[in-house]
């Protein structure tokens, strides 16, 4: 009967719990990682669990069967500084790494599963290696190896959970991404010295020599971005968020500029003025010919609230509500987008479908949606018919609905748009679509307008108002395809169009 020291099994099952903690850590951390290059998505999160589960599988193989060969505590230590090495090495190497993978011209999925395999499968080896070979070093006696698999797989699955809730909850909200990352490894390479508290051998000093140059890299990279441009990398609750100071291409003039997809900037403001920045966001304007007396309107999306503040500006006599469901996002918008408190402002922090399922009826003059936003990431249980039924509910009989989306109007990437205006048109009778840039190819991805009303509301004209008779003009009058039926809260597969649509983004 083999034999083990007392304070040896219990340093073993720290192990086995720390190790638990730090792959589930890492990923759920891993999203937010790949989200500034790759968009956060089912395909997205499907790619990490996938490879992470395949790597777990291959790495207890492997420590099953060293175990099996050499049982030693060294062996175990070294597997562990391994882990720690090579996720040192996946933090100084991610942001290059996913560049070059974000510019393949691939399909989102398999960029997403290349990244996963790339980043996060070698140090998700080494720490399934850990459980399996730390049972054999604590089974004592045959007759006790059904209780100690239990108790050390139990105490893996007991630390993952803890890691769940500690990387939710607190570390990726309050340390961020990269931060995170640096206390796993950090805490990865201290864990071998519970097992064998003097050894120092060369891996672990390679992991330490990374780890240390990686977080180098990424805080000086934070500091000179920050120097430059008043750059911020913000992890929230709910995403992560790049703000930065910049040009705009079409004016010159400077910007404050908010981005959580990789493919488009999602909110800004001009540094010298209150305009908007974006074409799209003018549309929002239609409203005042569409129902010259509105008095209340819903925004839901408020990212950087440009155009809430432009509303409250232009309509003295009208109040704004604004769903959103980041409070993160309105700290940003106050601290970087001068948002201010006004008494017509009422903000609330909750997602957007919620919000509408729970407003009561006929209590809106208008809708505006802003939270299609981001092609990549969008919330698809606001593009159901469901939801628009719920937008038709809250509206006064008059009302009307004007949202964005980046869709293309014809061809393989206009599935959206499709899906869109079916859903629309199976609640509302009267739909209309706008190009805001009515010289792009309809083959094109691009910013689209779609006017939902209750009764026929678009004008002839726009009685003396140029701003509007622009806007007017570019309504979309020739006949497209509607081939797709509309999304349902049981089955909308948005991020199956917009996987396809990603394509035609070059």
């Amino acid at each position: 009967m083999k034999v083990i020291e007392p304070f040896k099994g219990i340093a073993l099952d720290a192990v086995v719990f720390i190790c638990g903690a730090a792959l589930m850590i890492f990923e759920i951390t891993g999203s937010r990682v790949v989200s500034p290059y790759i968009g956060t998505s089912t395909y997205v999160w499907t790619s990490l669990i996938g490879i992470i589960l395949a790597s777990l599988s291959l790495g207890y193989w492997l420590g099953g069967r060293m175990a099996d060969r050499s049982p030693r505590v060294s062996i175990l230590a070294s597997a562990i500084f391994s882990a720690a090495f090579l996720l040192a090495l996946t933090i100084l190497i991610k942001d290059p790494l996913l560049a070059m993978i974000a510019a393949g011209g691939v399909s989102i999925e398999l960029k997403a599963v290349m990244a996963s395999i790339l980043l996060f499968a070698p140090a998700s080896i080494a720490l399934g290696f850990v459980t399996p070979y730390a049972v054999k070093l604590r089974i004592t006696s045959l007759g006790e190896t059904g209780r100690t698999v239990g108790r050390l797989y139990a105490l893996s699955t007991i630390g993952s959970i803890g890691g769940t809730f500690a990387a939710g909850f607190t570390l990726i909200p309050f340390l961020g991404t990269d931060r995170t990352l640096y206390s796993i490894a950090a805490g990865l390479m201290l864990t071998p010295f519970l097992l064998v508290p003097f050894a120092l051998d060369r891996r672990a000093i390679g992991g330490i020599v990374i780890l240390c140059l990686a977080v180098l890299a990424g805080e000086g990279s934070r500091y000179a971005r920050w120097s430059g441009s008043r750059y911020e990398d913000i992890d929230t609750r709910f995403s992560r968020v790049q703000i930065y100071d910049t040009t705009d291409t079409a004016t010159g003039r400077e910007i404050t500029a908010m981005t959580f997809d990789p493919y488009s900037t999602q909110s800004a403001i001009f540094r010298d003025g209150n305009e908007l920045v974006f074409e799209y966001t003018k549309f929002y304007h239609l409203v005042r010919v569409i129902k010259p007396h509105f008095q209340r309107s819903l925004m839901i999306g408020g990212a950087g609230y440009s155009f809430p503040k432009a509303y409250l500006e232009t309509y003295p006599h009208a109040s704004l509500e604004v769903a959103e469901i980041d409070p993160a996002m309105t700290e940003i918008a106050r601290r970087r987008f001068r948002l201010r408190d006004d008494p017509r402002l009422a903000i609330v922090h909750e997602d957007g479908r919620v919000f509408l399922n729970n407003a009561r009826a006929a209590s809106y003059d208008a809708v505006l949606m802003d939270a299609f936003g981001s092609m990549f990431s969008v919330p698809w249980q606001l593009t159901t018919v469901e939801a628009v039924r719920q937008m038709n509910r809250i509206l006064k009989n008059d009302g009307v609905v004007v949202f964005n989306l980046g869709s293309a109007i014809r061809g393989p990437a206009s599935l959206f748009l499709q899906a869109e205006f079916a859903a629309y048109r199976s609640v509302f009778p009267h739909v209309y679509l706008f190009k805001v840039r009515p010289e792009r190819p309809d083959t094109d991805l691009q910013n689209l307008i779609v006017v939902a009303c209750k009764r026929e509301c678009l004008p002839a004209d726009a009685a003396g108002d140029e701003f509007i008779g622009s806007l007017l003009r570019r309504r979309y009058t020739e006949g497209f395809p509607l081939e797709v039926p509309a999304p349902t809260d049981d089955l909308a597969p948005i991020e199956r169009y917009n996987s396809i649509a990603q394509a035609f983004t070059r």
